[in-house]
């Protein structure tokens, strides 16, 4: 299996994950995509969001696949007045990855990253392995000893 950045960091704190593998669909990168062809639940497959924000600069936002980031909930806890998604053509400058494959481990900065409060609830969570097609599974308690995370009300219900 292929290793990326992100499961060496995984690695090297000794953090247990499973790597999933599916075949990109350069036509839809989207979360429901991918869940569907890994046959995994859909609300345990989170995707990696790049927002600015107005007073903090950019941010990262983890939130399952199906749900939609609440940009003012996301201002509240990150300290903005407003957040906005960045344009696809600066993900790639700003994290190191490119769209469809953008993990919240190993960007070329440290971003503040907030992830969806509803990650804690599952036994596994499912998130990007820094390229497409594959995935990382992962308990999200011991994604806290990889990456520094805050969690909250995210998505709009």
């Amino acid at each position: 299996m292929k290793k990326t950045n992100t499961s060496r960091i995984l690695d090297k704190l000794k953090i247990p994950y499973e790597i999933l593998e599916y075949e990109v669909d350069e036509q839809d990168l989207s979360a429901e995509n991918a869940a569907q062809k890994m046959g995994q639940p859909l609300k345990q497959v989170f995707k990696t969001l790049v927002i600015r924000g107005d007073r903090t600069g950019i941010l990262v936002a983890c939130i399952p696949g199906g749900a939609e980031l609440n940009l003012k909930a996301l201002a509240s806890i990150s300290g903005n007045k407003k957040v906005k998604m960045t344009h696809l053509k600066e993900i790639k400058s700003l994290t190191g990855y490119i769209r469809g494959g953008v993990s919240p481990l190993a960007m070329k900065k440290n971003y503040p990253t907030y992830i969806e409060e509803s990650a804690f609830q599952f036994p596994f969570i499912i998130f990007s392995a820094g390229v497409r097609g594959l995935q990382l599974k992962a308990n999200p308690h011991d994604l806290l000893k990889a990456i520094q995370v805050i969690s909250g009300k995210l998505t709009m219900r």
